[in-house]
């Protein structure tokens, strides 16, 4: 892979902007769109030609894709230097990037939502317990909603998606 095809161009940008509204480094998302699309695992080097980025920008990118767990290092036969791709399932790296975000994003928040309802209880400040409660509450079950769906297999899940309106048409 010399250059971007229009497509790959196109997606990989677009992408990135999607990165940022959802609060991902614009290259991180760049690098990730590229590996998603190629047939063939990349190297760093091969990034930093298709993507016009510094390289240590590249080696950035790859590690916080790889603490995501969606891209991985492999080996090409000859080559010494390290290739990464990927994870080609989409299902399976959104099931991945859900609860990396959950932990991240969401684990801390209840966890600081519990403390502050607490010290509004103490401090006697009660509507603003009321409001931490009310919000801790909704987290917490959306949160337990989630680790139900999280212990259900793949197939199962996208099962799940797929009822959608036959789904909500049961329950009314």
């Amino acid at each position: 892979m010399n250059k971007l095809t229009p497509v790959q161009q196109k997606f990989v940008l677009h992408w990135g902007e999607m990165g940022l509204r959802w609060g991902i480094n614009r290259t991180v998302a760049q690098v990730h769109a590229l590996l998603f699309l190629s047939p063939k695992p990349l190297n760093a080097d091969d990034l930093t030609g298709l993507l016009g980025v510094a390289r240590s920008n590249i080696s950035f990118c790859l590690r916080e894709l790889q603490r995501w767990g969606i891209v991985k290092v492999t080996h090409v036969m000859g080559d010494r230097r390290d290739h990464f791709e990927c994870m080609k399932d989409v299902w399976e790296m959104f099931r991945l990037i859900l609860n990396e975000r959950k932990k991240r994003e969401i684990d801390p928040t209840v966890q600081l939502l519990r403390e502050c309802a607490a010290d509004a209880e103490k401090g006697r400040e009660e509507y603003a317990r009321e409001r931490l409660t009310e919000m801790r509450d909704f987290l917490e079950a959306m949160s337990g909603w989630y680790d139900q769906i999280d212990a259900m297999s793949t197939p199962t899940v996208v099962k799940f998606v797929k009822l959608g309106d036959k789904l909500r048409k049961i329950l009314g």
